[in-house]
């Protein structure tokens, strides 16, 4: 997907940037990953929370297959083709992606309690 139609798609979100990564890109706000583009699919940063609003809208999740091994469900749903055109969806399926974003963030900031018992 073309790096300006990202930024213009993700305008809601403060410092968006976008990265080349794993032969696709990474949609960042800040230093949080909040989408990518595989194979030219847009997919959207999910978590246990969002997870059941994406599902609940049939939305795609992605599965990362390599061969000889099991596939692996990675935490990210496809955007709507709907949201792509229209500015409003987009930033409302947005807006979910980027709360499981923050959570995931505050998680991983978090001492991990064994660390912490030590």
């Amino acid at each position: 997907m073309d790096e300006d139609f990202l930024r213009d798609l993700f305008v809601s979100l403060a410092d968006v940037r976008v990265r080349r990564m794993f032969g696709g890109q990474g949609v960042y706000s800040g230093d949080r990953i909040v989408a990518v583009v595989v194979q030219g699919e847009l997919y959207l940063k999910s978590d246990a929370l969002s997870g059941p609003i994406y599902e609940a809208a049939d939305l795609t999740r992605w599965t990362y297959a390599r061969e000889g091994r099991a596939p692996t469900r990675m935490p990210y749903y496809r955007m709507p083709e709907s949201a792509l055109d229209d500015q409003d969806e987009a930033e409302n399926w947005i807006a979910i992606a980027d709360a499981a974003s923050r959570r995931a963030s505050q998680q991983s900031r978090r001492p991990n309690r064994e660390t912490k018992a030590k």
